[in-house]
């Protein structure tokens, strides 16, 4: 893992993924959802008082009638985010128009944080990778159900794509 990383605020972006009530509430590993989103809003200030840009990212069961209970951003997200998406499947781009949304803002660098490391984040990261955006990981704002999952996805899989680093390595200039 990285421990550093110096990023242009004007065309970065952060990725808030799946940061809601039911999915903060889990049990997870290394840290709990309450940690990465506390860890998360810290980023997202950052973020803003640089002039970055902050996506939120949720998702919607398809083909039911309700969302379950906790569907929604978890305090303080949408408040904390320029674009909020709603996904239909594990990653944030398919059919969501967040593509189009970031590089109308000359995006072009994404950096990612949420629950579940080794799920929604790492398939939205994927497809960002194909979108062609350079990618940065906040190890300490993401979290999976298990601390093996998170430590795969970020000694693993996720090194392939971009940066892992501490959310505190993470500058904007």
């Amino acid at each position: 893992m990285e421990t550093s990383v110096e990023l242009g605020a004007a065309r970065t972006a952060l990725v808030l993924v799946d940061l809601m009530d039911r999915i903060v509430a889990l049990p997870l590993r290394p840290r709990s959802g309450d940690e990465v989103l506390a860890t998360s809003l810290a980023l997202a200030g950052r973020f803003r008082a640089a002039g970055a840009t902050v996506a939120a990212i949720r998702v919607e069961r398809p083909g039911v009638a309700e969302q379950p209970p906790g569907s929604g951003l978890a305090a303080g997200v949408a408040e904390a985010a320029d674009l909020v998406v709603v996904k239909r499947t594990v990653g944030g781009f398919h059919g969501t128009g967040l593509d189009a949304l970031l590089r109308e803002r000359g995006v072009d660098t994404l950096v990612f944080a949420g629950i579940a490391t080794n799920m929604g984040v790492e398939s939205t990261a994927r497809s960002a990778d194909d979108h062609g955006y350079e990618l940065v990981f906040a190890e300490d704002a993401m979290t999976a159900l298990t601390e093996e999952e998170h430590r795969a996805a970020v000694t693993l899989d996720l090194p392939r794509f971009g940066a892992v680093v501490p959310a505190a390595g993470i500058r904007l200039g």
